[in-house]
């Protein structure tokens, strides 16, 4: 029996809610899957945007793996869903390597990333009391973003020869081009892809010059993955908020508004007519407080604002969020008239940043695509 929908699904929710339209999803993920397996190498999704069972499930091969992961909490509840091969992607911690330790025994392959000598040596001193050689990629810095070292230190020598000769297992060498978010346009993107390409690839060459192996050479950012013009050298790419997209990738010229997969449903709940304002139910706690564009050349504010069906409106952001109120207006000097938004009214805001924004709550609405069942919830994995 088919049931017809009287009302559209978002009205039965209570706001501020995490609406994931799947369509737009899926197509973010075959866009991506396809532009790197055009270019001869496998992905190995990052997993920290969504932290959620159901899209690991859609975003990799066989639901069964590889992943990134950012925290451990993510790599235990993915491992119980059966994923079997995870990159933990933040610099090991010591006193975390008993968490690693019992994933690999349950049957997670997990591998662990350094760089630097008291790291490798607590890694190779945990391989040898357990019997368990633990795999690890050394990180590399490819442009003074935050973690790793740069290519040609002579310490990445000392530190793979700390790994295989103390028990652990050394398995490549990873890098990540976080620099690369504020690149814009098509070129600049490439440019950075390659740069990062080529100073991952440039110690692993140095790695087996060494005598020490290094079956693993992983890349990867959002920006980077999609203008990459080649991969040659590298064996995996990450990448993670391709999944969703959000309004700093629209801004740096990685997707379009329409791509926008992710999106806070909000009521209007007031007004201040002569400050030309709209009040919503959603301040920072449920936008969070990342202002990713405001560097950009384009500043959306907290997010922009769209009807309940998704469509936006002309130069209408959340210009400023205090916890629970978000202020909507129309941005500085636009020329725009401000919308008549009854009290009641729902909306939608697209987020700057969807990790910081997804990371706000429990689960996700989703717009189900291809199904008779108009709307899921699909819970999201929260702690470390």
């Amino acid at each position: 029996m088919t049931v017809i929908m009287t009302t559209p699904p978002l009205e039965s929710l209570d706001t501020p809610a995490l609406v994931l339209d799947e369509t737009r999803m899926l197509r973010n993920i075959e866009r991506l899957r396809r532009h790197i397996g055009s270019l001869g190498v496998s992905v190995r999704p990052h997993l920290k945007t969504a932290k959620s069972v159901e899209v690991a499930r859609q975003l990799l091969t066989d639901g069964h793996g590889p992943a990134t992961v950012s925290t451990l909490k993510e790599a235990e509840v993915f491992a119980a869903a059966g994923v079997g091969d995870v990159l933990y992607a933040v610099g090991i911690s010591p006193a975390k390597l008993p968490r690693v330790l019992a994933l690999r025994k349950r049957g997670c392959d997990v591998s662990v990333v350094l760089d630097s000598l008291e790291q490798a040596r607590a890694v190779a001193e945990a391989s040898r009391e357990s019997g368990d050689p633990i795999p690890v990629l050394i990180e590399i810095d490819c442009d003074g973003h935050r973690s790793g070292m740069r290519a040609g230190d002579p310490l990445i020598l000392d530190i793979a020869r700390v790994l295989t000769s103390g028990g652990a297992e050394l398995r490549g060498v990873m890098t990540h081009a976080g620099e690369s978010y504020g690149a814009v346009g098509a070129e600049a993107l490439a440019a950075f892809a390659e740069r990062e390409r080529a100073a991952v690839v440039s110690v692993a060459e140095t790695l087996r010059a060494s005598g020490f192996p290094c079956r693993v050479v992983s890349m990867g950012s959002t920006p980077t993955a999609h203008f990459a013009r080649d991969l040659g050298g590298v064996t995996e790419v990450r990448a993670g908020v391709h999944v969703f997209f959000d309004l700093v990738m629209e801004g740096i010229g990685v997707c379009s508004r329409d791509d926008i997969a992710l999106s806070v449903l909000t009521t209007v709940i007031g007004h201040q007519p002569t400050r030309g304002w709209i009040i919503v139910d959603a301040g920072w706690m449920a936008l969070s407080r990342d202002r990713g564009t405001a560097s950009q050349a384009v500043d959306q504010g907290y997010g922009v604002v769209c009807d309940a069906d998704g469509a936006g409106f002309e130069d209408l952001i959340v210009v400023s969020a205090n916890q629970e109120h978000g202020i909507v207006a129309l941005r500085p000097g636009s020329r725009a008239t401000l919308p008549d938004l009854p009290v009641g009214t729902r909306l939608r805001i697209l987020p700057n940043h969807a990790c910081a924004t997804a990371a706000q709550f429990d689960g996700y609405q989703v717009l189900r695509a291809g199904t008779d069942t108009p709307l899921a919830y699909w819970p999201r994995i929260r702690g470390w």
